[in-house]
């Protein structure tokens, strides 16, 4: 174990090119995936949460549905869909890193649409009632409100990018962890650890646990300069 944690921590030390290959690869698939991710759940988080209109609670069951979706049916499905007998089959997109950054953007949206809705739906009331004070119309309201949700948008966006480097059933499925190519971090861990090559592991294993705690530092800041 000693000597599998000295080999790891010279394998970081050193930039081992196979390690900066994983790690390249994590960087854009998590980096596209979370920030795609954004893009879509915001605004939609931000309608359901402050909007009261019919059907509403349908969409809010099947958002929260989806969140509970588990990995590997997410990458059954597009698994499904680029395979060679798949619709999409002709897109050619399976075991690419393309392929991973969809599957993990199916995963991730529907949790910055629940962040964002629980915290809209939370303050909508108060700032309707204060654009009404101020004899606010529609469109400045709307800008009221986004500038109301900007340090939640910051925290779900690192909540995102947490579970998308995190993230291994669905990237395996559809990336078939290839290296040099597919290979992500979760990925290099299970693989290199079943062929018995722990310093490697571990190595990605300390990277993983330290990306971790800067999100979550971060995520903590957040939330105390929100609560004040």
């Amino acid at each position: 174990m000693g000597s599998s944690l000295e080999q790891a921590l010279n394998l970081i030390l050193t930039a081992d090119r196979e390690l900066c290959s994983i790690l390249s690869v994590t960087a854009r698939m998590s980096l596209a995936s979370s920030l795609l991710a954004l893009a879509l759940g915001v605004p939609v988080g931000i309608w359901l949460g402050a909007g009261r209109f019919r059907g509403r609670g349908a969409l809010l069951v099947a958002n929260r549905t989806l969140m509970g979706m588990p990995p590997v049916v997410c990458g059954l499905i597009f698994y499904l869909l680029f395979s060679g007998v798949g619709p999409l089959r002709h897109w050619k997109l399976l075991f690419t890193v393309r392929a991973m950054v969809l599957a993990q953007v199916a995963l991730i949206t529907p949790l910055v649409v629940g962040s964002m809705e629980s915290f809209v739906d939370a303050i909508a009331p108060s700032v309707r009632e204060t654009a009404r004070g101020l004899g606010l119309g529609r469109l400045r309201t709307a800008a009221l409100l986004g500038g109301e949700c900007v340090y939640q948008i910051f925290s779900a966006y690192l909540l995102a990018f947490s579970r998308a480097i995190a993230e291994v059933g669905a990237v395996s499925m559809v990336g078939g962890a290839i290296a040099w190519k597919t290979n992500v971090m979760t990925t290099a861990i299970m693989q290199y650890t079943n062929r018995g090559s722990f310093s490697l592991g571990i190595a990605l294993g300390m990277i993983l646990m330290g990306a971790s705690l800067v999100v979550n530092i971060a995520i903590s800041v957040l939330q105390r300069r929100f609560g004040r």
